[in-house]
C-alpha cells in the first residue's frame, strides 16, 4: 500500500482504495492509504510545526528544493507520464507533456524564490522610511481534481512553497498515483520535516478537515461549482483566505471569415481532446452562417478520423472517461440533448472494450448541431467528450451568445480580422481570451483563471501566484 506522507514519515491510512486503470479496468495500478479526518489534523499539526523554520529560510534553499524537484519531473516525464496515462486516461502524449509542465512550474517558481521583491518609498513625514514586503500566510490547503493529476498540484505546491509556506495536499480520490509520486520526489527534496504532507482520502473527510482547521490560513481548491461555493463560505465564516478555480462552459466563436482549418483544428482541439475532460475545454461552438455548414462537415469529417483507444497504445488520439460515473454523466448529458430538439451529428456511442478487448469506459465524442443557448447541453458543464453548434447570424451575435454563460473561465475565437479579433479580445468575458488557438492550452508562466462563477480569488500560476501565497507588510522605520 502507498502511504500517506506527514512530518517527514510515510503513514499508513486509516484504510486503502485501489487505484483503476480507465482504460482496462482489470488494471489494478495500486493500493493507495486513505486518511481520516485525525490524519488530516495531524498533517496541519505538522505543518505548523514546520512553518516557522521554513518560512525563513534563505530565498537559496527554496530555490534548491524547488529546482532539484523540477529536474528530476522532467528527467522522468516519460516514466511518470505512462503512471498518468494509466490512471487517469489521456493519451500517453498528453500525459508525459503534463508531467513536464509540472517540471516547468517548478522550475519556474524556483527562479521567483529568488526574484521576490520588495519597495523602498520615502514617508509624507521627513526622516522616516517605508519598506513594503511579501511574507508567507502560514499553512496551505491545497485540494487538486482528477483531470491534470500532476501539473495542478505542481502549479499550487511550488509557489506555496516558494514564498515560504508549509503545505497541506489533498489530491482527487480518482489519480492517487500521480500525487504520490510527486510527493515521493518531494520527500527527497531536502525540505524540512513537515514543510510538505500528502493526505489522501475523500473530499467530504479530508477535505472538510481542512477547511474546518483554524491553523490553515488559506485553501487553494479546483473542482465542482457546488463544492467550491461551499467551501468559499466556510473560509469566509473563519477569516480564511481562499483561491478557487471552478467550472467552465467555454464558447470558440467562429467566423465567416476564419480559416476554416484552422477554426476545426482549434474546435477538435479545445472540444475532444483529453477526452474533454478540461475546464478550459470549449464545449459552445458558436458558428456564423455563412460558414457553419463547411465547418460542420469539416468537423465531422475530422472526428471520423480520430482513434478511440487504450491510452497507452500508440496513435491513440483520445482515451477513455476517467471512470463509470463520469461516462454515466456524459450519456445523460447526450440523451438530454435529444430531448430537446439537438440534432446528433456525430458520435455519442459508448462501448465497452477497446481493440484487443479490454474492458473500458470509451465514449465516441459527440457532436450536436441544431442547438440553442438555452438548452442543458449549452448552459451546464459536461466535462466530458461532447460539444454543440449553435448558429449566430453574425459577429455581434455570436459575441452576445458567448457571453450568455454563468462561467467565464476561457474564451475563443476564429477569424482573420484583426477588427473583430481585437474588439473579442476587449469584449468577451472571461478570464483568459484565445485568437486562433485552441481554447484549452495555457502556458505555465502566465496567470491562469476565470471571471463569474469560474473562479474565485486570486490568479493561479505566473508572477500572479505571490497574490494569493503572500500577504503584504508595510512597515515604517525613523532613526
Amino acid at each position: 500500500m502507498k502511504s500517506n506522507f506527514i512530518g517527514g514519515a510515510w503513514v499508513d491510512g486509516a484504510s486503502a482504495v485501489d487505484n483503476i486503470n480507465p482504460s482496462d479496468t482489470q488494471d489494478v495500478i495500486g493500493a493507495y492509504a486513505q486518511a481520516d479526518a485525525a490524519q488530516a489534523r495531524s498533517a496541519v499539526d505538522a505543518a505548523a510545526a514546520a512553518f516557522g523554520q521554513w518560512s525563513l529560510s534563505t530565498p537559496q534553499q527554496r530555490f534548491e528544493v524547488l529546482d532539484k524537484v523540477g529536474s528530476e519531473l522532467l528527467l522522468r516525464k516519460e516514466e511518470l507520464g505512462d503512471l498518468l496515462a494509466r490512471e487517469e486516461g489521456k493519451t500517453l502524449p498528453e500525459a508525459i507533456g503534463e508531467v513536464g509542465r509540472a517540471g516547468q512550474v517548478f522550475k519556474f517558481f524556483a527562479g521567483e524564490a529568488l526574484r521576490c521583491a520588495g519597495e523602498v518609498l520615502p514617508s509624507v513625514r521627513p526622516g522616516i522610511g517605508v519598506e513594503i514586503t511579501r511574507e508567507p500566510i502560514g499553512v496551505v490547503g491545497l485540494i487538486t481534481p482528477w483531470n491534470f493529476p500532476i501539473a495542478i498540484p505542481a502549479w499550487k505546491i511550488a509557489p506555496a512553497l516558494a514564498y515560504g509556506n508549509t503545505v497541506v495536499f489533498k489530491p482527487a480520490e480518482l489519480v492517487p498515483g500521480s500525487a504520490w509520486a510527486l510527493a515521493e520526489i518531494l520527500s527527497r527534496s531536502g525540505l524540512p520535516a513537515g514543510a510538505f504532507n500528502l493526505v489522501m482520502g475523500r473530499g467530504a473527510v479530508v477535505g472538510q478537515a481542512l477547511v474546518e482547521d483554524p491553523r490553515v490560513a488559506g485553501i487553494s481548491f479546483t473542482g465542482s461549482v457546488g463544492t467550491g461555493q461551499q467551501l468559499a463560505r466556510a473560509c469566509v465564516a473563519r477569516g480564511a483566505k481562499f483561491q478557487l478555480e471552478m467550472g467552465g462552459k467555454n464558447p470558440m466563436v467562429v467566423l465567416d471569415d476564419a480559416d476554416l482549418d484552422v477554426a476545426v483544428n482549434c474546435a477538435v482541439q479545445s472540444a475532444f481532446f483529453s477526452t474533454g475532460q478540461r475546464c478550459t475545454a470549449a464545449s459552445r461552438l458558436i458558428v456564423t452562417e455563412g460558414i457553419h455548414d463547411r465547418f460542420v462537415d469539416a468537423v465531422v469529417a475530422r472526428l471520423r478520423q480520430l482513434r478511440i483507444a487504450n491510452a497507452r497504445s500508440a496513435g491513440t488520439d483520445i482515451g477513455p472517461v476517467v471512470d463509470e460515473r463520469q461516462l454515466g454523466i456524459d450519456l445523460q448529458y447526450i440523451a438530454a440533448a435529444k430531448s430537446e430538439g439537438a440534432h446528433l451529428a456525430f458520435g455519442g456511442e459508448a462501448f465497452g472494450h477497446d481493440a484487443q478487448g479490454h474492458p473500458g469506459f470509451y465514449l465516441q465524442p459527440a457532436l450536436f448541431t441544431g442547438t440553442h443557448n438555452n438548452m442543458r447541453i449549452s448552459r451546464e458543464e459536461v466535462f466530458g467528450p461532447v460539444a454543440n453548434v449553435i448558429r449566430a447570424r453574425d459577429y455581434e451575435e455570436a459575441l452576445s451568445i458567448a457571453n450568455d454563460t454563468p462561467f467565464g473561465l476561457s474564451s475563443g475565437i476564429a477569424t482573420t480580422s484583426l477588427k473583430y479579433a481585437t474588439h473579442y479580445k476587449r469584449h468577451a468575458q472571461a478570464g483568459m481570451v484565445m485568437v486562433n488557438v485552441p481554447t484549452a492550452g495555457v502556458d505555465y508562466h502566465v496567470p491562469f483563471g476565470g471571471r463569474k462563477g469560474s473562479s474565485m480569488g486570486p490568479r493561479e500560476q505566473g508572477r500572479h501566484a505571490a497574490e494569493f501565497f503572500t500577504t503584504i507588510k508595510t512597515a515604517y522605520t525613523a532613526p
